[in-house]
């Protein structure tokens, strides 16, 4: 299984790199202080997790599949016959590639940190997501349900070859595009993580930095919300795609 591991881990490490990279530039260097360059906002983000997401597919898609979500890696256990030995293997690797992920792009904007938060006290929202409403947990609960079963439904249709799978290697921005749909769709009530691994292996790394607020060691304990929705979306996306649209394709 190493390669097979060491492409999920590279993949999950250049996701995470682009999807957090994005983050900092847009949060750090977007004050809009007079004669400050601002760069960019919420269409930055989702375009750049969108294309992030598809970097990652071409990058390992070959080699392991390019599951680089926990989500994905256990709904195809459940639905496609991905071996469970190798489940948990995966899913270490994916959250290690996206802890390791999060420190580069700290060590990278550094300098920005300490100007902008020099007490890492307010940005740990650029590496994890928070809930819009935080005494309304199960909102962000919901919102990652929804979403993770968007990208599971879309991800089954778009690979399915009894279906119209995009032809000349499109696949991965195909699904690229999907990331992006569902951030401007469902990214507001929690940061639309739709995936375990991009959300607590950064979590984890701000709760290791001193980011105060990190939603897993300090404030309010919301790293659970990230986890189990896009765990139950991708188990519920995969359940309506094969019995509400494969189950009436050709089998030839």
């Amino acid at each position: 299984m190493f390669p097979e591991l060491a492409a999920e881990f590279i993949g999950t490490l250049v996701l995470i790199l682009f999807g957090n990279g994005v983050v900092a530039n847009v949060v750090l260097f977007g004050s809009g202080v007079p004669g400050e360059i601002v760069h960019g906002g919420y269409t930055n983000i989702t375009l750049g997790w969108g294309l992030a997401v598809t970097m990652g597919i071409y990058l390992a898609g070959r080699i392991s599949g390019a599951h680089l979500n926990p989500a994905v890696t256990i709904s195809l256990a459940i639905y496609r016959d991905f071996p469970w030995r190798k489940v948990a293997p995966y899913i270490v690797v994916q959250t290690l590639g996206a802890f390791l992920a999060a420190a580069l792009v700290y060590w990278n904007y550094l300098p920005a940190f300490q100007a902008f938060d020099p007490g890492l006290e307010k940005t740990a929202g650029v590496f994890t997501t928070f809930p819009a409403f935080p005494l309304v947990p199960f909102a962000g609960l919901l919102d990652q349900t929804i979403g993770t079963a968007l990208l599971l439904m879309m991800i089954l249709a778009i690979t399915d070859e009894r279906n119209q799978p995009p032809g000349a290697n499109l696949g991965a921005l195909m699904i690229g595009l999907i990331v992006v749909a569902i951030g401007m769709a469902f990214g507001g009530m929690h940061g639309y993580a739709i995936n375990p691994a991009r959300d607590f292996g950064p979590r984890l790394f701000t709760a290791v930095a001193g980011f105060r607020n990190n939603g897993l060691t300090d404030g309010e304990k919301v790293f659970w919300v990230p986890i189990v929705g896009p765990i139950l979306g991708g188990i519920l996306g995969c359940a309506a795609y094969d019995f509400g649209i494969r189950r009436f394709l050709p089998r030839n």
